[in-house]
């Protein structure tokens, strides 16, 4: 069971070398980078390349360990148990299987995303411990035991908006996504815009980069985001003489694709308006 890539996922070599270790390992791949540089991606395209069903688990800030295992609606209990309803006699009615649970209950192996893990509470991570370590977990509502049956291929993404714990981290093997160098961002661009033609490419990634190292840019474009803009700018048949610029027009073609907040926009403004003082 290896992973390569996939004809729709441009993966490099210390990438798969990082997915296989922790299949082999049987440890949950951490999984840290820039926003935008595929991470979650990632794990859909194990999920596809391995022919394995895939679960997502998507944390958000109140997000909660258990809510993976499974939850227990003690409040329609009640309500039933005061309408007289049957089904109140048996707990197993008001309990709702995790993706955790899922995962372990699954008839076959499956991989189990763990999406931006650092959004949850510190504690989150730490509460998760031992069901990713011993791949079990107890349920005291019922008294059961549940057991994986195959364990799952986890993978935990992270945004590095927090420190992790350093037990969490003991547990899993890392793997940090570098952002792409044109070269192989050049390949990932023709597996979403295959055909382009070979100059605006190359001029569109050469302005792409130089936005990316401006000095005081409070959010660099990322992958996801150079995909949009080069599909306006297909979309709109611009010639690379249509991307140009100069101090007088430092703002991109369609920049609304690659800067997101007013702050960096002014800078390109600011750049402008300087260079023109310069004349």
């Amino acid at each position: 069971m290896k992973f390569q890539g996939t004809e729709s996922y441009v993966a490099t070599e210390d990438l798969t070398v990082a997915v296989n270790a922790a299949v082999t390992l049987e440890r949950p791949l951490l999984v840290k980078g820039e926003p935008g540089t595929g991470k979650t991606e990632l794990a859909r395209q194990v999920a596809a390349a391995l022919g394995l069903q895939m679960l997502e688990w998507n944390v958000k800030s109140t997000t909660k360990a258990q809510q993976g295992l499974y939850e227990y609606d003690a409040v329609s209990r009640l309500r039933d148990s005061q309408l007289g309803e049957e089904r109140v006699h048996d707990v197993r009615n008001y309990i709702r299987k995790g993706k955790l649970w899922q995962a372990f209950d699954a008839d076959e192996k499956v991989v189990l995303l763990i999406d931006e893990v650092d959004k949850a509470d510190i504690e989150f991570p730490n509460d998760l411990l031992q069901e990713l370590d011993r791949m079990e977990f107890h349920v005291y509502e019922t008294g059961e035991t549940i057991r994986a049956r195959h364990r799952p291929i986890v993978i935990i993404t992270s945004n590095n908006e927090k420190e992790l714990p350093d037990a969490f981290l003991r547990r899993c093997f890392f793997h940090y996504i570098r952002f792409p160098d044109p070269k192989t961002m050049a390949r990932i661009v023709e597996v979403h815009h295959p055909g382009i033609k070979g100059e605006l490419l190359t001029t569109a990634l050469t302005q792409f980069y130089e936005i990316r190292d401006q000095a005081g840019l409070k959010k660099k474009p990322s992958t996801s985001e150079v995909l949009d803009w080069l599909k306006l700018l297909l979309a709109e048949d611009l010639t690379p003489e249509d991307l140009a610029r100069d101090g007088a027009n430092a703002l991109p073609k369609l920049h609304g694709a690659l800067l997101k907040n007013e702050q960096d926009v002014h800078l390109f403004e600011r750049l402008a308006f300087m260079a023109r003082g310069r004349r």
